[in-house]
């Protein structure tokens, strides 16, 4: 159900959120279970088939795969599906070549979601085909017009696509000055300097070209896919929103420039500056942490804020990122995924600016060392009140179980509980989808079903998307919010949510990037455990403005629009 509150209903404050007064919801006293999910993807109508078109050179896309989008493009509540998809290389490839896709087994695909619940493919009449060997996308409606725009990455150039709010969108890349260079992967649409647009950061992976490199044993079978180490770092784009339709490259100038080798970018205010920070996922390299110094610029502190390495001081494959506050006490934390044998890195925020490598003492250690990720995200399956974290797993190397019998190239997907004191693995006893073996990359949560548990959809490399429907039996409630910005960005990426009930405090951040290459449903959810009224909704708007309700019935969607000025800014 989908409701909308009038202004008469807000009552506005003029301080700062409120610092936490608990650790959350008890773990104690909600009903919480394995997982029960659901791969309904043929019988909902999305075919789709994502070619890495793979080489005896063995070119390093071929490993990356591509991303997913969660979003309702068409405003009608209901979230449609966007996948991302590669183009052929010719074997060998010549140096200096952009790849194209030659028909339509490589185009991007987007999936209407009809009132049924099952999907249509309307590419073609939306103008979504696609250009280039695809990788990223991010969703944001970055000219304030009601309509979910696309921005899609690639090696080959990347794409801007306006929604026309009619079913179709037009490719103005080149009117907007965002096509970019290079090999492009995860993007993010956030409102860098809090002026009410999205402004748009792109990351890169290297500096690579189609150089017919040799890794591994010279001999047949062993060739092997080069290691990120023999090429050089490259430094992102961001492209900063005039209003007008076009944007500036400002990297260098906003001190957004470090030269890194990313392939994931999640966004929130780690340190309650008031304004947002950023994290990138670097492969193999220092992971860098940008503060917002609140007057336009950013600094990089990683390496002081603890958390450009792992708890052994040693760099690790990061490749799919969240940011988010698992375990409830009011601060954004970390998970960065990475390669077998090397332990998925989760970042306990101190609340002091710096950050605790707690991989070890929160059951992940044990749980991911032979395992391979990429898209991640924090999510309550179950609605318990506590962040789950489900992961697409698949290493990168095709040759790795010839070198370590005990890794797998496919793998399952992993599904981990948070009990409030650590995870655990819920994965086998949560569906048979746990127990096929992919390879996994892309990854999107969002509610498809509108019926309160969230959902998943994932990509594979050189394989078919998956949708994973949340059919977890659970008594638990919900509360999932729509905010609507005026002053601030109208998809209100940024805000700052509090939620309130007997049991404790939760909070989010309203986003849709995160994970590997993907975009999630922007709505903001909220198991609220055997709870069925939210006793107060605290809002940080990137505006500035704060806002607060009260005595929210559960098991609804809510949409709240950021209230006109009359409350002072932060």
């Amino acid at each position: 159900m989908r409701i909308s509150l009038s202004l008469a209903a807000l009552v506005l404050t003029a301080g700062a959120l409120a610092p936490p007064q608990s650790s959350g919801p008890s773990a104690d006293h909600v009903v919480s279970t394995p997982g029960s999910f659901v791969d309904l993807t043929s019988s909902l109508g999305v075919h789709f088939q994502y070619l890495a078109s793979h080489t005896s050179r063995k070119y390093l896309p071929e490993t990356m795969g591509a991303g997913v989008a969660l979003f309702d493009y068409d405003n009608d509540g209901r979230l449609d599906v966007f996948l991302v998809n590669g183009a052929p290389l010719a074997d060998p490839t010549a140096k200096g070549t952009v790849p194209e896709k030659s028909g339509p087994k490589y185009w991007n695909r987007l999936f209407h979601q009809k009132v049924d619940g099952t999907f249509e493919d309307v590419t073609e009449k939306a103008g979504l085909q696609g250009a280039g060997y695809g990788m990223g996308v991010a969703v944001g409606d970055y000219d304030n017009d009601g309509f979910e725009d696309l921005y899609v990455t690639a090696l080959g150039g990347n794409k801007l696509y306006h929604n026309n709010g009619n079913g179709t969108f037009t490719d103005v890349t080149d009117k907007a000055g965002v096509a970019g260079s290079g090999w492009s992967t995860s993007a993010a649409w956030v409102d860098l300097d809090n002026d009410g647009l999205l402004d748009l950061v792109v990351l890169r992976y290297v500096q690579w070209d189609f150089d017919d490199v040799w890794c591994g044993e010279h001999k047949e079978g062993f060739r092997s896919y080069c290691h990120p180490d023999i090429f050089q770092p490259i430094t992102p784009l961001v492209f900063h929103n005039d209003g007008n339709g076009h944007f500036n490259e400002v990297s260098q100038k906003i001190g957004l420039s470090k030269p890194g080798k990313g392939l994931g970018i999640a966004l929130g205010d780690y340190d309650h500056g008031g304004k947002i920070d950023l994290f990138v996922a670097n492969d193999s390299m220092v992971e860098f942490l940008y503060r917002n110094k609140g007057d336009g610029t950013f600094e990089e502190v990683g390496l002081l804020s603890q958390v450009a390495v792992d708890g052994d001081g040693r760099t690790y494959a990061g490749m799919g990122v969240d940011f988010a506050d698992y375990n409830n006490d009011g601060w954004p934390d970390l998970l960065v995924t990475d390669l077998a044998n090397q332990r998925y890195a989760l970042y306990k925020n101190n609340g002091d600016a710096s950050f605790s490598y707690s991989t070890f003492n929160t059951g992940l250690a044990r749980i991911t060392m032979l395992h391979s990720g990429w898209g991640a995200r924090f999510f309550d399956y179950d609605n318990d009140g506590w962040k789950d974290l489900i992961v697409a797993q698949g290493h990168d190397l095709d040759t790795v179980e010839i070198n370590y019998p005990n890794l797998r190239y496919k793998e399952p997907m992993l599904l981990l509980r948070n009990t409030g004191t650590g995870f655990v693995d819920v994965s086998a006893q949560s569906g048979a989808v746990f127990q096929q073996r992919w390879l996994g990359r892309g990854l999107a949560v969002g509610d498809i079903d509108n019926d309160g548990r969230i959902d998943v959809v994932v990509s594979t490399n050189d394989g078919p998307a998956h949708i994973l429907h949340n059919e977890t039996p659970t008594q638990n409630h919900w509360l999932t919010l729509t905010l609507v910005g005026h002053k601030s960005n109208r998809d209100a990426i940024g805000a700052e949510v509090k939620l309130t009930t007997t049991k404790g405090s939760q909070f989010a951040t309203v986003t849709t990037t995160g994970s590997y290459l993907s975009s999630s449903d922007k709505r903001v959810h909220f198991g609220l455990g055997l709870e069925t009224t939210a006793q107060s909704l605290e809002i940080r708007w990137p505006s500035g403005l704060q806002q607060k309700l009260s005595n929210l019935r559960a098991d609804q969607i809510l949409q709240i629009d950021e209230p006109a000025a009359g409350a002072s800014p932060k």
